[in-house]
């Protein structure tokens, strides 16, 4: 298959004047019409599935995309729906908000004390590898049934992201911004407040960013331990009532919610290039 020359962006693409005019021919639509065809190609398929497959399965006839719009307006009128979506994130914020917390003060440390690296190296690599869910049992025995266990599983699951890009951060500073800091008689405090600080701040926000994705992931099998609220156990419960459709509206929420929280964390997160001034002459 051959590549026309339009489909690549050009080296010299940037230093096209302003006043360039996009191609005759059309071929440069616009993303958000792409995007709108993916998403009804994916609804055509999902359609296919359940049409095709439906014939010799009533579970999968029962996931018919059709049947989301009246099964979402049954949700929404008994007030179901809000109260988990209100449930679930409150649970992945306070547990973001632990994994925060422990993270990056621990995460500084690390990258600060090599005596401490090395002490805890080991350590972080294997508890970093044992699968957040598995703590479940333990965090139920500990902290009985209802919330608290499914924050610290949350909790669990984000801290390691946090925890390891902060230290990565502290580690890549530049040594001759500390050193001229000294060389101005600067003391740790400042140091930490006008070089480190803003040295890995970018570093930092993107490594809350990856957690909070990680954290939404884990959140919703958690909510499935024991709990009668939330995202996670209303699928269980549309499941064990035989309703399909409003299960499979529950997954599509769970979706919807998760692109709209990280879009918003990727808003909110993502350091602002400031622009430059010009110096009077």
């Amino acid at each position: 298959m051959s590549i026309a020359p339009t489909d690549l962006e050009t080296a010299d693409a940037p230093h096209a004047g302003a006043g360039a005019s996009p191609p005759a021919d059309g071929r440069r639509s616009a993303p958000w019409a792409w995007g709108l065809l993916g998403v009804v190609a994916a609804v055509l398929a999902w359609w296919a599935l359940t049409a095709v497959g439906g014939a010799g399965s009533p579970m999968l006839a029962a996931l018919s995309p059709w049947g989301v719009p009246q099964a979402l307006a049954s949700l929404l009128s008994t007030g179901v729906l809000l109260e988990d979506l209100l449930t679930s994130t409150t649970r992945l914020l306070l547990g973001l908000l632990i994994a925060t917390v422990l993270g990056v003060p621990l995460g500084a440390l690390i990258g600060l004390h090599r005596p401490t690296r090395w002490a805890s190296g080991g350590v972080v690599q294997f508890v970093r590898m044992i699968s957040p869910l598995s703590w479940a049992p333990v965090a139920v025995a500990l902290l009985g049934v209802g919330s608290a266990p499914v924050v610290f599983l949350v909790a669990a699951a984000a801290v390691w992201p946090i925890l390891l890009g902060t230290s990565s951060a502290v580690m890549s500073i530049d040594q001759r911004f500390i050193a001229v800091a000294h060389t101005l008689g600067a003391r740790r405090g400042e140091i930490l407040r006008t070089v480190v600080v803003p040295s890995v701040r970018p570093a930092v926000l993107q490594s809350v960013r990856m957690a909070l994705g990680i954290s939404w992931v884990v959140l919703v099998p958690a909510e499935m331990l024991g709990v009668t609220s939330g995202l996670g156990y209303e699928i269980l419960n549309a499941r064990d009532r035989l309703a399909y459709d409003e299960m499979i509206v529950v997954i599509l929420v769970i979706g919807a919610l998760g692109a709209a929280i990280d879009a918003l964390a990727r808003l909110l997160l993502t350091p602002r290039r400031r622009a430059g001034r010009t110096l009077p002459a």
